[in-house]
């Protein structure tokens, strides 16, 4: 009996660490979390929130794709450069869209309502899909939980471990969605049209650098 709570308390501080290892991985502002706050300065926490849904549906899929043994395809040169590419062209008709549209900028803008939950939600999702960095990331840190601990633990342990990450992931992304809205509400008008043409520059810098990728790729 006292060895089998051993074990249940090792495996419940597992649990803990991998939910904390999601919370890491959330964290890190690249181009997909860029776009999320800056949703949430514009629209507000659901469009914000939705956003990150999108997203985290496109984490599950990936999860999905490297425990079957996918990854292998994912990793070819010509599908990273197809990413790449994508990645590229997604996020600068994102970055130059916002700056095109920095002067509609309002704090009783009307855009929250003109804008739909399921665009948000599908604008999350195909972001997070064609950003050659969440695929490198699941690849490499989720292959990497995988192979650690291929053998020593079941299924259903792996599936928990799982969760405890998108647990982690989801926990940020709300924190993110909720802070930056809460932004927008502090913000005035003229700040909220910085911190957006701060994030459209950053949306083009990241566009910027896929396209970098792509091209050391192809030549």
């Amino acid at each position: 009996m006292q060895g089998n709570h051993f074990l249940g308390g090792l495996f419940m501080n597992s649990i803990l660490t991998y939910v904390f290892l999601g919370i890491s991985m959330a964290a890190t502002i690249g181009p997909v979390k860029t776009v999320l706050i800056n949703t949430g300065l514009k629209n507000g926490f659901f469009h914000a929130w939705f956003f990150s849904l999108g997203a985290l549906v496109t984490d599950v899929i990936y999860m999905f794709v490297v425990y079957f043994g996918i990854g292998q395809f994912i990793d070819s040169e010509l599908l990273k450069t197809i990413l790449w590419s994508f990645g590229c062209f997604v996020l600068l008709y994102t970055g130059i869209e916002n700056l095109l549209s920095l002067h509609k900028i309002e704090m009783d803008s009307n855009t929250k309502k003109r804008t739909r939950l399921r665009q948000s939600i599908m604008s999350g999702f195909f972001m997070s899909l064609l950003n050659p960095l969440t695929i490198l990331f699941w690849l490499g840190i989720y292959g990497s939980i995988l192979a650690k601990n291929a053998g020593s633990t079941t299924i259903y342990q792996i599936i928990i471990l799982s969760i405890a990450i998108l647990v982690g992931i989801i926990l940020v992304d709300f924190l993110m969605s909720f802070f930056s809205s809460v932004a927008r509400k502090l913000l005035s008008t003229r700040l909220l049209k910085i911190v957006s043409f701060v994030s459209a520059i950053l949306m083009i810098g990241f566009g910027l650098y896929f396209g970098k990728m792509a091209f050391q790729l192809l030549f």
